[in-house]
């Protein structure tokens, strides 16, 4: 399966008072077509400013990007990308302009790039409302009207309006309801089986990420710390930090194993991260060479890589 999107020593600052935030600190990795790449990592992390820097939302600070091969991070016009790269965003309430109707919402990529008008235009917004499980009668109505799930098949469908290949789920679930994050994580699955598409799936709910993920992504303070096939990083993850998020998923199991969660202390502060390894000053075995040197995001076995001088090569 060929690549469809490749990340390389990805790099965004923000300059806060004269200091330099590194929000996004050397990331690489890729997504092949048809996949899932799920993103996940404790508030503040960088993983929603990663997704927002690809889609050319904020402008990288250095590293490459490249879409269908083809490098896109130093395109000055990146229109025609717009109708291929999407987002959904976090919050269906703030998401949505209160002020229009769920058609016209819908429709503004549609109207933007004058892909059909009158009753074409319709039809097309009733079929994006069937996919997402609404109804044609719901295309007058505005978005105050709607539940937060239903407001967020309404996100769902005008990212979907243009027809594009490559989707970001910016934590698309966070701000509703547990019985209906299911409901929108299997809609999510289905659509994705029938069109064909690719997800970059940022968020906090690490069962879930597993659900929906082809592979998985962990990232600390703005670095990728491991990356591999998703039941395998469940079932074996290798990073110190990756083992007590794993802890922090609720099993109903008493035989389940548990990782020990002596984690220490609060995470740095991002503008004064620690040197070498920035997880070492909360990590359970940190040692000398881990406040000296950074350690690379290297290749244990193919296909999975981790960022750990303790790890070791399993080939």
């Amino acid at each position: 399966m060929e690549k469809l999107l490749e990340v390389k020593n990805l790099r965004k600052e923000f300059d806060v008072n004269g200091q330099k935030l590194k929000a996004v600190n050397n990331v690489t990795f890729y997504i092949k077509k048809g996949e899932t790449l799920g993103l996940v990592g404790e508030s503040g992390c960088g993983k929603t400013t990663c997704g927002r820097t690809i889609l050319g939302i904020y402008e990288a600070t250095d590293g490459e990007i490249y879409y269908n091969g083809e490098r896109i991070d130093n395109k000055k016009n990146r229109q025609d990308l717009k109708k291929k790269m999407q987002i959904i965003f976090q919050d269906p309430y703030a998401s949505l302009n209160p002020r229009m109707t769920v058609g016209d919402i819908i429709a503004e990529g549609i109207d933007i790039f004058g892909l059909c008008k009158g009753d074409e235009r319709r039809k097309r917004i009733e079929e994006l409302l069937g996919l997402v499980g609404l109804n044609k009668e719901h295309m007058n109505r505005f978005p105050h009207e709607f539940s937060g799930g239903q407001r967020q098949r309404i996100g769902i469908a005008r990212a979907l309006a243009i027809n594009p290949e490559f989707i970001v789920c910016d934590e698309p679930i966070s701000a509703l309801d547990v019985s209906i994050q299911a409901q929108v994580i299997n809609l999510l699955i289905k659509l994705q089986k029938e069109l064909g598409l690719t997800y970059l799936f940022i968020a906090h709910d690490l069962s879930m990420v597993r659900h929906i993920s082809d592979r998985v992504g962990v990232m600390y303070l703005g670095k990728l710390v491991e990356i591999g096939e998703s039941n395998e990083l469940y079932e074996n993850p290798r990073h110190p930090y990756t083992k007590i998020l794993m802890s922090a998923i609720p099993v109903p199991d008493p035989d389940h194993k548990v990782y020990e969660t002596n984690i220490k202390g609060e995470i740095p502060s991002p503008l004064n991260p620690p040197s070498g390894c920035t997880f070492r000053t909360r990590c359970p075995v940190a040692k000398g060479i881990c406040a000296e040197k950074v350690p690379e995001l290297r290749e244990i076995k193919p296909g999975y890589f981790c960022a750990c001088h303790f790890v070791e090569n399993e080939d």
